[in-house]
């Protein structure tokens, strides 16, 4: 079973194609009774309905200055108040910019002053977070729900019904493919944050290629949060093929099948890395294959995989894609060559390069590079960083950071990341981040964070750390103050302490070195300590 083209490559999409607004109208006029989103608290909008409430949100950001070409940022998990703050503000002619709801500290700070938003739609449990800090140009702030008594903040502060504007107040405004739908953070591997800024073309493309298989039959289970790609492109599917979406907070193992199940879900926003392996270990039970999930994009290819299609009765696809491109790499439909990401799709050209930009030999292991045929399929730029998106884009080709290989009959296989980012479920960090919050500690003098590998492909955060002269370090009081400080996901699992880090002749610490080492005898696992740190469970409202 091969993978089936699903748009002519050559054609650039039109903005009925792709903006969402106008997907939207169509929908709403072709199918108006029909649901287009599922949320987790049992609520539905119909087409129709989304689009009374789009406009209705448009209106009142209109009506507080939200003006085309602004960005209004949101700050809350998975759910109807976000979806609304979406596409109200692209009925706007806006861009929004969802933030991780882990971030907290300087993270956010930095993630509030990138996007320069006068306004933030925000869950209340979140909202406490922010006194005491640089909020950048914000004015104004929507709450999700009931505010929290503790909420002491120099901002117009307003209930979500705020966003209840009289829909037929809302400016009509002209909106292009190549205009902004959303900006979405990534990890940088050397420094903070980065805001994608991302056009309608790439989407609309990100989404008919990773989920092409969708149609208006279809319902997509997303799990994966709106503050990520792969909850954006999931949604965009079904707003390109008229499918519905069932929405959900998180990826939770023991309620997926249930909730795929219940929602009568087709596909899925799809399954990355451990979370294929957390549902390959679930026990089997008689009805594993008694359900309607049809295909799901997931990867890596791995025998798990495999055998996790063949126990549930799924099809599959995979390839490769971040934040910043739009699945230049797919697969065939059920590929079974282990670690492929596919071939390049049609419109694309993919490249594996040295050092200086020279293609190495089919089988080599070099940096994976990547160029389009149609404008504004790849991202425009990183929001307020120019010399990132010069040095991402250098010799016209964007560098993906990620090492992979080539063999001779077209097939690409991921092989790791070329810098210091580390991956954790599903979250890509940056080292530097985790270290500048570990060297924060008193009793810290020097730190090195990596990724050690799991088997799986997953990876678990390690820091290795030595502490100042006549000091000593316990792992466990270093996690305490961490904690609160820092993104769950960041938190360090593995301690290794050690009087000095090794280091090159220029005083740079050798990562490397500590990577082969790995977890040793003398390494703290705060697993085995018995303290865990979760993400934090938000109410719904």
């Amino acid at each position: 079973m091969t993978h089936p083209v699903w748009f002519d490559a050559a054609k650039a999409p039109s903005a009925e194609d792709c903006v969402v607004a106008r997907l939207i109208d169509r929908h709403a006029a072709a199918t108006p009774d029909k649901v287009f989103m599922r949320f987790e608290n049992g609520e539905e909008w119909t087409w129709a309905q989304t689009r009374q409430i789009a406009l209705s949100t448009a209106a009142a950001l209109q009506a507080r200055g939200v003006k085309p070409g602004d960005i209004v940022a949101a700050w809350a998990p998975n759910s109807a108040a976000l979806a609304r703050a979406w596409f109200g503000a692209n009925y706007a002619g806006a861009a929004l910019a969802p933030i991780n709801t882990s971030f907290r500290g300087r993270l956010l700070e930095h993630a509030i002053a990138k996007t320069g938003a006068r306004i933030l739609v925000v869950h209340p449990d979140l909202a406490t977070r922010l006194p005491g800090l640089s909020l950048g140009s914000l004015e104004r702030m929507i709450l999700t729900g009931a505010r929290p008594n503790e909420l002491d903040l120099p901002l117009v502060i307003e209930p979500l019904a705020a966003l209840d504007g009289e829909a037929s107040a809302a400016v009509a405004v002209e909106v292009q493919p190549w205009d902004t739908p959303v900006i979405i953070f990534t990890s940088g591997t050397t420094g903070p944050s980065k805001a994608v800024v991302t056009s309608y073309v790439q989407e609309w493309t990100t989404a008919r290629i990773t989920y092409g298989y969708m149609t208006a039959d279809d319902r997509m289970l997303v799990n994966l949060p709106m503050f990520h790609v792969g909850g954006i492109s999931g949604i965009m599917a079904a707003l390109a093929s008229g499918g519905s979406i069932a929405l959900f907070e998180a990826f939770d193992t023991r309620r997926f099948w249930s909730l795929v199940r219940e929602t009568g879900s087709t596909t899925c926003s799809g399954f990355i890395g451990a979370l294929t392996s957390f549902l390959h270990k679930e026990p089997a039970r008689p009805d594993d294959s008694d359900n309607p999930l049809r295909i799901c994009t997931l990867s890596p290819v791995s025998e798990e995989t495999v055998a996790l299609a063949k126990r549930f009765g799924f099809d599959y696809v995979t390839g490769f894609n971040m934040t910043e491109v739009s699945s230049p790499l797919i697969s065939e439909v059920n590929e079974k060559t282990m670690r492929s990401c596919g071939r390049a799709r049609a419109g694309v050209e993919c490249r594996i390069v040295d050092a200086n930009d020279q293609t190495v030999p089919d089988g080599e292991v070099g940096e994976l590079v990547i160029r389009s045929d149609r404008p504004w399929e790849l991202f425009k730029e990183y929001l307020g960083d120019p010399q990132a998106t010069a040095e991402a884009w250098r010799n016209g080709w964007f560098h993906t950071g990620d090492l992979l290989s080539r063999d001779a009959d077209g097939l690409f296989y991921f092989v790791d990341r070329k810098k210091d980012a580390i991956r954790r479920r599903g979250e890509n960090m940056s080292s530097l981040e985790i270290e500048m919050e570990v060297a924060a500690y008193e009793d810290v003098r020097e730190v090195a964070a990596y990724g050690v590998d799991l088997p799986g492909g997953e990876q678990e955060v390690m820091v290795c750390v030595a502490p100042k002269p006549g000091a000593t370090i316990d792992p466990k009081a270093l996690l305490e103050f961490l904690i609160p400080r820092m993104a769950h996901f960041m938190v360090p699992r593995f301690v290794r302490i050690e009087a000095e880090l090794p280091k090159t002749p220029t005083n740079k610490i050798q990562k490397v070195e500590l990577r082969k080492e790995g977890v040793t005898g003398q390494t703290w696992d705060r697993e085995a300590a018995g303290i865990t740190v979760k993400r934090e469970k938000l109410s719904t409202h």
